[in-house]
């Protein structure tokens, strides 16, 4: 069975879990988008390891798992999310150690999480695809395939972006970099990561 290299597409909150959030990775050559509810912690883990510029004051638990890899010359080679089971994910990590390689279990959200650090593909199956695959039209409506054991995830991305522009749009760039280190501070990424734009976007 061959294997579909995915990318992530963005986090947004789950419309449909409380606290939680939806991962939404979708195929390199193709229209189809995987949706993964994960965690509050998983999505902000992905969130800074994506965004390069933004740098926690303390390392997260992902980011310690990458330098202990680091210290130890172990590198992660590829995710494969290989399962679907009861709506549940399940994914492995392909490890590699002096031309040795180990194939580790993990959840989704945790192997995402480490691929983003160590760079490294994430893919999976055709079967998985058509099962929970949701394909996304031109107007960004997601319109379910296949129903993904009754949740509907709606996303809201543009309202989200829209809310923190004029949140942002009034403040002076010496007001916007103090929110910034004090988000920071806070351990708050995802405020961070929204000052950072409105800051990118004036430069």
């Amino acid at each position: 069975m061959s294997l579909i290299k995915l990318t992530i597409k963005g986090i947004s909150y789950s419309q449909t879990q409380s606290g939680a959030y939806a991962l939404v990775l979708s195929e390199m050559e193709g229209t189809r988008t995987l949706p993964i509810i994960i965690g509050a912690f998983e999505a902000q883990s992905i969130a800074i390891a994506l965004e390069k510029e933004i740098r926690p004051p303390r390392p997260l638990t992902h980011d310690l798992f990458k330098t202990f890899a680091d210290r130890f010359t172990i590198a992660v080679k590829q995710v494969i999310i290989h399962k679907l089971v009861d709506g549940v994910f399940y994914s492995s990590l392909v490890c590699e150690k002096d031309g040795e390689e180990e194939v580790i279990d993990t959840r989704t959200s945790d192997a995402i999480a480490l691929a983003v650090r160590f760079n490294a593909p994430i893919y999976t199956y055709e079967n998985i695809l058509d099962k929970a695959g949701i394909y996304l039209k031109l107007d960004e409506e997601l319109i379910i395939e296949e129903d993904l054991e009754s949740e509907e995830i709606e996303f809201s991305l543009e309202e989200e972006e829209a809310a923190a522009k004029d949140r942002y749009a009034s403040l002076s760039l010496q007001e916007l970099h103090d929110q910034l280190n004090e988000a920071v501070a806070n351990e708050d990424y995802e405020m961070a990561a929204k000052i950072r734009d409105e800051i990118s976007k004036r430069s």
